[in-house]
C-alpha cells in the first residue's frame, strides 16, 4: 500500500501544473465471464487523456494500479512501459503546453470491493461487475490524475459479454457490440462509475416544471441481482427518490445537473452507498429479504437522500482536497435527515439522528484520533480513514447547530449561492463561509474556528438553585466543560426544557427556553421563578452537539420515571445521555442494563428500541464487571424473552425483541427455544420465522455448539444464495472449536482467497465475546501479523483485519500493555495503521474503566 499513496503536497503541485480537458476510457470486460477454466484476473483498459501543462518542459505523473501496461503513448511518442510505469504511477517527462496521453493496460478484477469488483452469484452462476473508487481507486480501472480538483468530462465505452447491460454516469446505448455513453459534465475521478452484468433493471420517470417555466425530465432506473429481484421493492425506492428530487429542487433552486438517475444495489459492497452522479451505488442489503422494522426503511430512505444531496454537495461542487471532505459528507448527512423529515413519511427521522448518528459522532470525538471537522489530511491513507463519525455525524450535527445559529432561510440561501458560484468547480472552507456571512449577516470566522477547526466534545450540565421554600427556581445555569486535551468552550444555541410529572403520572415539559450558552457558566435568566422541575433537559430538541449531563434530581427522576417521558425525542436524548454516562464510567453498566430492562418495553420509537438493544449488549460485553456478566446475561435474556412474549403479535417490537433475544441467548433453555422456533415445534403468535430470522437464530446455536456443520450446510441448501453463503460462513466461524478458530484465522490473515464480504463474515464469527478463552491465543498472533497484512493487502481488507481482529474481548490490563508495546516498537509504522491500533486501544481502556465503575457498584 505505501507505494500507492499520494500526498497532499504532491496533489497540490500537480494541480498547479496541470489542467485536464477530457478523458476517453475504453474498457473490454468480455473476460469477466471466464472460459470455464481459471478465474479471470484482468481486463483491457485503454485511456486517452487530453490535458494542458502551465510550464512546458516540466515533468509530472499519471496514476494507474495495474498488473501490466502494454503501451504508453505521450504526444505521439511511444514510451517504454518498463521504464515509465512503476506499478502505481506513470512518469511523464518533458510535457508540452497541450498534451495527449494514451495508456493501454491490463487492469485487475477485484474481490475486495475496490476498483472493478467481480462477483459470481452462487445461486445461478451469473457474474456481476461494479466499480467503487472513493477516495482513489479509479486508477485500478483506468489511467488518470487521481485527485478531486483535476475535474474533467469523461466519455466511456465498454465491451461486455453478450446479453449483459452496462451502465455509466451518462446515458448509454449499444451500437455494434459496444456500449457508448454520453459525455459527462466535469467531475472528479472518484465519482465516475461502471456497472455491468445481467442485472434486474426497473425504470420510472421524474418530471418537474422549474421556476423559470422550463420542464425538467429525469429518467429513473433501479437495479439489483436477478436473485434478489423477488424481494426488490423498487416502487418504494422510486417514491423516496421523487420526493427527494422535489425537496432539493424546492430548496436548492438549482436543477439536478446530471441527466439520468440510476440507483444500483450491488453485492459485496464495502460502503453504505456512493454518490456517483447519474449512477448511485448501494449495498444490496438495502433490499430486504425478510421482514424488517420501519427503522430499516427509514435508514434506506436516509441513505437515498444522503446520496442525492451529494449531487449538489460533492458532485456539482467538490472539495479541493480531502481536508474539506466535510463540505460534502457533513452536508449530505445533514441533508439526508433534513429531507427525510421534510419530504417523506419518516417525519421522526431527527429522533434517529439524535439517538444513532450522534452516538457515532460522540464515540469518534473521544478517540485519540479525533480531529477537527476540517481535518489535516496528509495523504490518501489519511483520507480513507477520515470517512468517520467526525466527518459525517459530528459535521452534520454542527450544521444543525449552524441552522439554529444563522436561521434556516439564510442557510439555504447560502447553499443556493454556493452552487451557482462554484458549479463544476472545487472549493475550500472559506468559499462556503463567505456566502453564509453574506446571507446571515453574521461573522462566520469565530463560529468556524470553534466548531470546524477544533476537536473534542463539550459537556453541558444544568445547575439548579431553588428558592428557600424549594418550590421555585431561584437560578438555573448551564455549566460547560471540555476535556483537558481539547479545552475549547464553544458557543452553543440550546433549548433548555423543564419537565414534571402530571397527576396521571406522565413526565411532560412545562417550560422551554432557547438561549446561547457561552463560556463555563451561562445563567438562563428567563427560567427564574419557574416551578421547580423534576427533570432539566439541556439541549432539548437536540439543537447543538454536546454531551448532555444531569443534575442529581434529574438523574434520580430518570431512574424511576424514564418510561413516563412522553416526548419521543426527549426520551431518545435522555437515553443517549445515559449511554454516554455509561461509556464515561459515570454510570455503572448494570444500572444502564437495568434501565433498559425496566423501560425499553415501553419505547414507542422502533429505531430507539433497536439502538437500546445494541447498547445493552455492548454494556454487557464491554462495560460490565466480569464477575457480573453471567448474571447480567441471564437477566437480559429473561427480559428479552418476556418482552418478546408480551409484544403485539406481528408488531415491529415483537420482531426487534426476537432478534435481541437471539443475540443474548446462551442458557440451555434459551437455545432449546430457538431450536424449537426453527423447527416449528414452538411458535410465538404473530412471529414469522423467515429466512433472515432463521439465520439470526442459527448463529447463537452455532456459537454454543448446538448447530454443527451439517445443520449449517442444510440451512445453506435451503437458502443457497449469496446472502445465505455470507450467513453460513459467519456461523461456521462462530463454532466453539479451536480447530475452527485456527481455520478462520488462516483464511483471513494468511490467505487472500476470500472476497471482502466473506472476510467480513469470517471475522464476525471468529471473535465472539462468549469465546474469550478460545480466541485468547490470537492476541499475540494479531500483533505479529498486522504490519504485514497492512503492507500486503488492500487498504480495505487491512482496515477490516486490524479493526475486526483486535483482541478487544481479552479485556485485561495485559492486552492494554501488549498494545502499548506494539505501538512503542512500531513508531515508524504507517500512520493510518497506528491510528487504527490507537483507536482499538482507547476502546479497551475505556472498557476497563467502565468495568471498574461497575465493580464498585457491586458494593452499594
Amino acid at each position: 500500500m505505501p507505494g500507492e499513496n499520494l500526498t497532499r503536497d504532491e496533489a497540490r503541485e500537480r494541480a498547479a501544473l496541470l489542467s485536464v480537458d477530457g478523458y476517453e476510457v475504453a474498457l473490454d470486460l468480455r473476460s469477466a465471464v471466464g472460459d470455464g477454466g481459471a478465474e479471470p484476473r484482468t481486463f483491457r483498459s485503454v485511456t486517452t487523456i487530453r490535458f494542458r501543462c502551465s510550464e512546458p518542459g516540466a515533468s509530472s505523473f499519471a496514476d494507474l494500479i495495474a498488473p501490466g501496461v502494454t503501451s504508453v503513448v505521450l504526444n505521439g511518442k511511444d514510451l517504454d512501459p518498463g521504464e515509465v510505469f512503476d506499478g502505481s504511477r506513470i512518469a511523464l517527462e518533458d510535457l508540452a503546453a497541450e498534451n495527449e496521453l494514451t495508456v493501454d493496460a491490463q487492469c485487475a478484477y477485484s474481490r475486495t470491493g475496490e476498483g472493478m469488483h467481480r462477483f459470481v452469484d452462487p445461486e445461478d452462476g451469473e457474474v456481476y461487475l461494479y466499480t467503487q473508487y472513493e477516495p482513489a481507486d479509479a486508477r485500478r480501472v483506468y489511467a488518470n490524475f487521481e485527485q478531486p480538483d483535476l475535474k474533467a468530462p469523461y466519455r466511456f465505452e465498454v465491451r461486455a459479454p453478450e446479453g449483459w447491460t452496462v451502465w455509466s454516469n451518462g446515458a448509454g446505448e449499444l451500437t455494434d457490440g459496444v456500449w457508448r455513453f454520453a459525455e459527462t459534465k466535469p467531475i472528479s475521478t472518484y465519482i465516475t462509475c461502471v456497472v455491468a452484468g445481467p442485472y434486474h433493471y426497473v425504470t420510472d420517470h421524474y418530471e418537474r416544471v422549474l421556476k423559470d417555466g422550463t420542464k425538467l425530465e429525469i429518467p429513473l432506473g433501479a437495479m439489483c441481482r436477478k436473485g434478489l429481484a423477488p424481494h426488490f421493492d423498487a416502487e418504494d425506492v422510486f417514491l423516496v427518490t421523487k420526493q427527494g428530487l422535489d425537496f432539493f429542487h424546492d430548496h436548492f433552486d438549482y436543477p439536478y445537473p446530471f441527466g439520468k438517475y440510476d440507483q444500483a444495489f450491488v453485492p459485496e459492497y464495502n460502503l453504505g452507498a456512493m454518490e456517483n452522479p447519474g449512477l448511485v451505488t448501494f449495498r444490496e442489503e438495502y433490499i430486504f429479504r425478510g421482514k424488517v422494522t420501519q427503522a430499516s426503511y427509514e435508514a434506506r430512505a436516509n441513505v437515498i437522500l444522503h446520496e442525492m444531496a451529494h449531487m449538489w454537495f460533492g458532485d456539482l461542487v467538490t472539495m479541493e482536497w480531502w481536508d474539506d471532505l466535510w463540505l460534502k459528507e457533513s452536508f449530505a448527512d445533514f441533508m439526508g435527515t433534513f429531507a427525510n423529515v421534510g419530504a417523506t413519511r419518516f417525519t421522526d427521522a431527527w429522533i434517529t439522528f439524535a439517538n444513532r448518528r450522534k452516538a457515532w459522532a460522540y464515540r469518534a470525538d473521544q478517540l485519540p484520533s479525533t480531529h477537527p471537522i476540517t481535518a489535516d489530511i496528509r495523504d490518501l491513507q489519511d483520507a480513507k480513514l477520515n470517512f468517520d463519525g467526525i466527518t459525517y455525524a459530528k459535521g452534520a450535527s454542527v450544521l444543525k447547530q449552524l441552522v439554529a445559529y444563522v436561521g434556516q432561510d439564510a442557510f439555504l440561501e447560502g447553499a443556493r449561492r454556493y452552487f451557482k458560484r462554484n458549479a463544476y468547480g472545487n472549493t475550500r472552507l472559506g468559499d462556503l463561509l463567505s456566502v453564509l456571512a453574506e446571507t446571515s449577516g453574521r461573522d462566520m470566522t469565530v463560529w468556524a474556528r470553534s466548531w470546524l477547526q477544533t476537536a473534542g466534545v463539550n459537556s453541558l450540565t444544568p445547575q439548579v438553585l431553588l428558592d428557600t421554600e424549594g418550590g421555585r427556581i431561584a437560578e438555573l445555569a448551564v455549566l460547560q466543560e471540555a476535556p483537558e486535551a481539547y479545552p475549547e468552550l464553544r458557543p452553543h444555541r440550546v433549548a433548555v426544557g423543564l419537565y414534571r410529572r402530571t397527576p396521571e403520572g406522565a413526565l411532560e415539559r412545562y417550560a422551554r427556553v432557547e438561549t446561547d450558552v457561552e463560556g463555563p457558566r451561562t445563567v438562563v435568566a428567563e427560567l427564574a421563578g419557574a416551578q421547580a422541575p423534576e427533570l432539566v433537559l439541556v439541549n432539548d430538541d437536540d439543537l447543538t452537539y454536546c454531551k448532555v449531563r444531569f443534575d442529581e434530581t434529574s438523574l434520580a427522576t430518570l431512574r424511576e420515571h424514564l418510561g413516563a417521558l412522553t416526548d419521543p425525542l426527549a426520551r431518545a436524548l435522555c437515553w443517549s445521555a445515559l449511554w454516554n454516562l455509561t461509556r464515561d464510567a459515570l454510570l455503572p453498566a448494570r444500572d444502564f442494563v437495568g434501565l433498559v430492562l425496566r423501560f425499553a418495553g415501553r419505547e414507542s420509537d422502533i429505531g430507539v428500541l433497536q439502538m437500546l438493544h445494541a447498547w445493552a449488549n455492548s454494556a454487557l460485553v464491554h462495560y460490565a464487571a466480569p464477575g457480573w456478566r453471567a448474571t447480567g446475561e441471564r437477566l437480559v435474556a429473561e427480559g428479552a424473552l418476556r418482552e418478546l412474549r408480551a409484544a403485539g403479535p406481528g408488531s415491529e417490537q415483537q420482531l426487534a425483541w426476537a432478534r435481541f433475544f437471539a443475540a443474548v441467548a446462551s442458557a440451555e433453555a434459551d437455545l432449546a427455544l430457538l431450536k424449537d422456533l426453527l423447527d416449528g415445534t414452538e411458535t410465538v403468535e404473530g412471529l414469522t420465522v423467515d429466512q433472515e430470522l432463521r439465520w439470526a437464530f442459527l448463529e447463537p446455536l452455532a456459537a454454543h455448539g448446538a448447530a454443527d456443520e451439517a445443520v449449517l450446510a442444510a440451512e445453506l441448501a435451503r437458502d443457497d444464495t449469496a446472502s445465505g453463503k455470507r450467513h453460513q460462513v459467519r456461523c461456521l466461524a462462530a463454532r466453539p472449536s479451536a480447530a475452527v478458530k485456527a481455520q478462520a484465522w488462516a483464511q483471513v490473515v494468511e490467505s487472500d482467497a476470500l472476497s471482502n464480504a466473506l472476510v467480513e463474515a469470517t471475522i464476525a464469527g471468529f471473535g465472539l465475546p462468549s469465546q474469550r478463552e478460545l480466541t485468547a491465543p490470537y492476541a499475540e498472533k494479531y500483533f505479529a501479523a498486522i504490519e504485514r497484512v497492512w503492507r500486503e493487502r488492500s487498504i480495505q481488507i487491512g482496515m477490516d483485519v486490524v479493526r475486526g481482529l483486535y483482541p478487544a474481548h481479552q479485556d485485561r490490563p495485559e492486552t492494554l500493555q501488549a498494545t502499548d508495546t506494539w505501538l512503542a516498537a512500531h513508531a515508524d509504522a504507517a500512520p493510518a495503521l497506528r491510528r487504527l491500533v490507537l483507536e482499538a486501544r482507547d476502546d479497551l481502556a475505556r472498557a476497563l474503566r467502565a468495568q471498574e465503575c461497575d465493580e464498585a457498584a457491586a458494593g452499594r
